[in-house]
């Protein structure tokens, strides 16, 4: 609707007052009234477009925004995974050694219940059959570790292979034996090998050979290239 001040402004400018007859007609209400239809619409058409403006803003990420978010995601996985694998490999050394001093505890208590024989030269012959219960013992598999660590020489443990074998004895009963342990996959599953002989100490070889075989021998696992481990 055409206000009355629309229509007075409309009467003072044609006329230069506001009693006259004109006015009462509503002559240039008219006028005023199409004057103000078209500053609503062009109002209403500049708020849509503003409104669709924002709308358009606020629909998603830009490329820009989007390049920086991988870039922060790609500089924490780069410090993040060498981080990761570091704590890896050291578990699974701390795994190693504690499964050589559990392979010793077994070889002398295998020694005990099998004096004739002497050390076991074999994983499986400290170990069950099977996995699950153990049987009675005997002396192809005395139950003296579990089936795990009796298969780790085929089947690793915790990124580590594992070897038992005869050292320097040549009759019976056996009076050595050299157990080694040594990385799956070097620098990912583990760096260090690990070995010990019948005396029980633990050592380790830093390995920058990169081998992935375990120590079979007593001599070289007493030598220069593996040290005592503290």
């Amino acid at each position: 609707m055409v206000t009355e001040d629309c229509v007075e402004s409309e009467n003072k400018a044609r006329y230069g007052r506001l009693d006259t007859p004109l006015g009462n007609f509503g002559l240039w209400s008219v006028k005023c009234e199409h004057k103000s239809a078209i500053g609503s619409i062009e109002t209403n058409t500049l708020i849509t477009e503003k409104r669709e403006n924002e709308m358009r803003k606020q629909k998603g990420f830009s490329l820009i925004e989007l390049l920086i978010v991988v870039a922060i995601i790609l500089i924490i996985a780069a410090i993040a995974i060498p981080n990761l694998l570091r704590a890896r490999i050291a578990a699974n050394e701390s795994s190693a050694v504690s499964s050589l001093r559990t392979i010793n505890t077994a070889e002398v208590t295998y020694l005990t219940a099998y004096p004739t024989v002497g050390y076991s030269i074999t994983l499986p012959a400290l170990g069950p059959p099977a996995a699950g219960a153990c049987p009675a013992p005997v002396q192809a598999n005395a139950c003296m570790i579990d089936f795990a660590l009796a298969s780790a020489a085929v089947l690793p443990k915790s990124g580590y292979l594992f070897a038992v074998n005869n050292g320097l004895t040549a009759t019976v009963p056996v009076t050595t034996y050299v157990v080694g342990a040594a990385p799956v996959t070097y620098n990912q599953t583990g760096v260090r090998r690990f070995c010990a002989i019948e005396d029980a100490v633990l050592r380790f070889d830093a390995n920058v050979g990169a081998s992935i075989t375990p120590e079979a021998s007593s001599a070289a696992c007493t030598g220069a290239l593996y040290n005592v481990l503290q």
